[in-house]
């Protein structure tokens, strides 16, 4: 298997594609709405327009504010985000009537990287369950060692096509494009985090994993020889 890799530009550039796709859709319709007041005497319209001003605002700003934290350098002055944070603009990007979100976290700053990683995994929960259901991300353990654990239970759940071989960054194709950018992205950020993620099924239950990466046994290795030799190579 071939690792792609993107130089800065086609990776900035698809990023700014899969933003751009999920705001354009709100904002469409916010101007949609400003024609009709233009346009309309109608009470009866206007009040609609003015409802769907509101409903495509709200929409936006959230799907930006989640873009932020998991595309973007939110909190780049620092080195850690707080997880009731990250709690906020996932429930605000995904809480609707389709989908029901819960979280279940500590109350604590995390590393940057690894708060970044579990908001990518849970859009990902989320095109598990492409007839919507209920997604439960529990996270566990301290900033330095973290396990996420993210259940995605719904009609039709199915691990999303192609989406581990897009994670682990050896796509089957050889090519990324936006579509495929953001797992391809979430495993970028989990390398940098040093995090295994994995998936498994069972039913109409998808979970997805991902915990501190296990050192390579050479690693394992060489820090035993070191402690050996310290010892005066006994061992003891």
């Amino acid at each position: 298997m071939t690792t792609v890799t993107l130089d800065a530009l086609d990776l900035s550039a698809l990023l700014c594609s899969r933003v751009c796709h999920d705001v354009i859709s709100p904002v469409g319709a916010i101007v949609n709405g400003l024609e009709v007041l233009e346009d309309e005497d109608s009470a009866e319209m206007r009040d609609f327009a003015l409802d769907l001003i509101r409903k495509s605002a709200r929409q936006a700003s959230a799907r930006l504010q989640f873009a932020r934290i998991a595309f973007g350098a939110a909190g780049s002055a620092g080195a850690s985000i707080d997880l009731a944070d990250a709690e906020n603009v996932a429930r605000g990007m995904f809480g609707d009537e389709k989908t029901k979100l819960t979280w279940s976290a500590p109350r604590a700053l995390f590393p940057k990287n690894k708060v970044k990683l579990v908001l990518n995994l849970v859009v990902i929960a989320v095109t598990a369950i492409p007839r919507g259901g209920v997604i439960d991300v529990s996270i566990t353990g301290e900033g330095d060692a973290p396990v996420f654990v993210l259940t995605a239970k719904g009609a039709y759940a199915r691990i999303p096509p192609h989406v581990e071989k897009l994670i682990a960054g050896t796509p089957e194709s050889g090519t990324v494009d936006a579509h495929a950018i953001q797992p391809f992205y979430a495993g970028l950020v989990a390398r940098a985090a040093e995090m295994d993620v994995r998936f498994s099924i069972e039913g109409d239950t998808v979970t997805i994993r991902a915990e501190p990466a296990a050192a390579p046994a050479g690693d394992v290795e060489d820090v035993r020889d070191s402690d050996d030799h310290q010892d005066g190579g006994n061992g003891i």
